[in-house]
């Protein structure tokens, strides 16, 4: 039977004393491997070793851990570290959580991910415990819009927020702004009103990097008037697996002044088209964008993209063709269709056989070798496969007949046309 402390979970003091003891996690040396950090309190009776080997970035994730433990301890082993990953964990408690952070004095990465906080409530005072974090982590925590708002508010520094897997349907908005975020990550989400969208970009006004996979968000609805106000520092975004079905909401993209990566895939818009004509159509869509799905846009691909822009869509009515199909033909002209080449190898070809004084017209397969071509021409010429010589005659070459001598090669690689002519020769005794 398990002790009661483990059914309630581990401190945080007890699982870092166990994974970083000498024994455990030998003190490696060389710059930022581990560093050697002898207490400078040790309460009697104090579970911890009289030295750890902690390197600066902190791992204990999946340990069972559910209090902070002594807050002392933590101090004093912990005053180097700047990198925290506690997901996977039993925290349940903003008050632990808050204890063991307020210990920490240099932590700038926090990982809470995967931590049961759904329904538990942040107190201010404990909030501000979290001031110098500025990175936050709270994946599949389920951790209320509120409790988000308030630590944006409290971590006066706060540069990237990941929010994935929270089962988010709608946000509130701030009346106080988070003017140093840079990087939203709230992938998996059930966010498909722009309206909720929309308020990303009051909230977070320098925002640079929007990841929005996984969310349906069903178009994009502001004007060319409003978009560049929500978000003028945007940077990238990434719309993978949105329910975008409009290419009226691809060339919205376009009114935001700083894109220049987009990630569009798996959009039902898309998905009638070949992956080359997504690519090409996307590009000549976004003339600003420099990275689309990863892969950097070239200048002579654009080019490529804008002329096929106006190809495909030649044929089409003059109300449903897109505003960018009038600025690329003021570019580029209205161009022609490209002529169709069939660059497949010849499957056949009709040729004259001379054979002595007998001519006959044969069509003949061109994927065939020469002793194939011989077994066909013994009941034209009767003649055995062994007694013949074969003679290919080029009717546009200034060359005399070239012996076709090599039983194994291919008759397409003579480059045989219809109108030539095969010469067959008796072999003499």
């Amino acid at each position: 039977m398990e002790p009661p402390e483990d059914m309630e979970g581990r401190t945080f003091v007890e699982v870092m004393s166990e994974k970083y003891s000498p024994e455990n996690f030998p003190c490696r040396r060389g710059p930022g491997m581990g560093v050697v950090v002898v207490p400078t309190i040790c309460p009697q009776g104090s579970p911890m070793k009289d030295r750890l080997n902690l390197p600066s970035v902190l791992v204990l994730n999946s340990c069972g851990i559910s209090r902070a433990g002594d807050q002392a301890e933590i101090a004093a082993f912990c005053a180097h570290v700047i990198e925290l990953d506690l997901s996977h964990n039993k925290l349940q408690d903003w008050h632990e959580i808050s204890k063991i952070v307020s210990s920490i004095p240099n932590l700038e990465f926090l990982n809470l991910s995967s931590n049961p906080l759904a329904g538990t409530t942040l107190e201010p005072r404990c909030a501000e415990a979290f001031s110098r974090v500025r990175r936050l982590v709270l994946n599949n925590t389920q951790v209320s819009w509120d409790t988000v708002l308030l630590l944006a508010r409290e971590i006066p520094e706060l540069e990237e927020l990941f929010l994935c897997h929270n089962e988010y349907t709608s946000v509130s908005a701030s009346s106080v702004a988070c003017p140093t975020l840079r990087l939203l990550h709230i992938t998996d989400n059930s966010l498909k009103d722009w309206a909720e969208v929309r308020k990303f970009g009051s909230m977070f006004p320098s925002l640079h990097t929007l990841v929005m996979a996984n969310n349906n968000l069903a178009s994009i609805q502001d004007s060319k008037d409003i978009l560049p106000r929500l978000f003028p520092n945007l940077r990238s975004m990434n719309l993978h697996n949105s329910g975008l079905n409009r290419w009226d909401d691809i060339e919205k993209l376009n009114f935001f002044p700083k894109l220049e990566e987009v990630r569009l895939q798996g959009i039902p818009l898309l998905q009638t088209y070949t992956n080359a004509e997504r690519r090409s159509l996307m590009i000549a869509q976004l003339p600003s964008i420099s990275l689309l799905n990863g892969s950097a846009v070239t200048d002579s691909e654009r080019e490529d993209a804008e002329r096929f822009f106006i190809r495909y869509y030649l044929d089409y009515p003059e109300e449903e063709l897109p505003y960018r199909y009038h600025s690329l033909v003021t570019k580029y002209g209205k161009l022609e269709p490209l002529a169709e080449i069939d660059l497949r190898p010849r499957c056949r070809a009709q040729v004259e056989v001379h054979c002595e004084e007998k001519v006959e017209q044969l069509n003949i397969r061109l994927d065939q070798t020469v002793a194939e071509l011989k077994k066909q021409l013994t009941t034209v010429v009767q003649l055995s496969t062994n007694s013949m010589r074969l003679y290919y005659i080029d009717k546009c070459s200034v060359f005399g007949p070239e012996e076709m001598r090599y039983n194994t090669r291919a008759l397409h690689s003579y480059s045989i046309q219809d109108g030539d002519e095969i010469l067959v020769v008796p072999k003499t005794k």
